[in-house]
């Protein structure tokens, strides 16, 4: 679990270097800041280990923008360059979505399903992206969704008097 926080710390930090965020809790698998330079609020959490080859390091937050009016924003960082116009699927709760992306990066593909993912991540167990990599080769990642609702309630609530 430290290793994971670490973890999470190293990428968050390298995300969106030298502004100012506050630790709003840390619960399981994630942890929920708030940034009120911007203002935003998030629940994050890297993907699962994995021993295959990495662009970059994955993780998965949901997003709170007060001036934009937008609460529930899902967004992936995946962990390889994405191969153009190839499907990105997300698996969760017995459901299969697809996403929008490019590069390294995957979103709902609108409000409604945003609303729909974030249901699915507070009663299921994991959820996994697939896609392939811009070498041709099949890939994924998976987050484990323990501690997600908490974190995402704790971002929600963290965001409610900004504006």
């Amino acid at each position: 679990m430290l290793r994971r926080l670490l973890c999470l710390a190293v990428v968050f930090s390298c995300v969106t270097p030298a502004l100012a965020r506050d630790a709003l809790g840390t619960f399981e698998n994630w942890a929920a800041f708030r940034d009120s330079a911007v203002p935003r609020c998030y629940a994050i959490a890297i993907a699962e280990p994995s021993t295959l080859r990495r662009d970059y390091q994955p993780y998965a937050d949901v997003a709170t923008w007060p001036r934009q009016n937008l609460r529930g924003q899902v967004h992936f960082r995946l962990s390889r360059k994405l191969a153009a116009n190839a499907p990105i699927v997300l698996s969760i709760g017995g459901q299969r979505l697809n996403l929008v992306g490019g590069g390294g990066d995957a979103w709902a593909a609108d409000k409604r399903m945003d609303a729909a993912v974030v249901a699915a991540m507070r009663s299921a167990s994991e959820m996994t992206v697939s896609a392939r990599g811009n070498d041709g080769k099949g890939f994924s990642n998976t987050w484990k969704l323990a501690g997600a609702a908490t974190a995402m309630d704790a971002a929600a609530i963290g965001c409610a008097q900004l504006r």
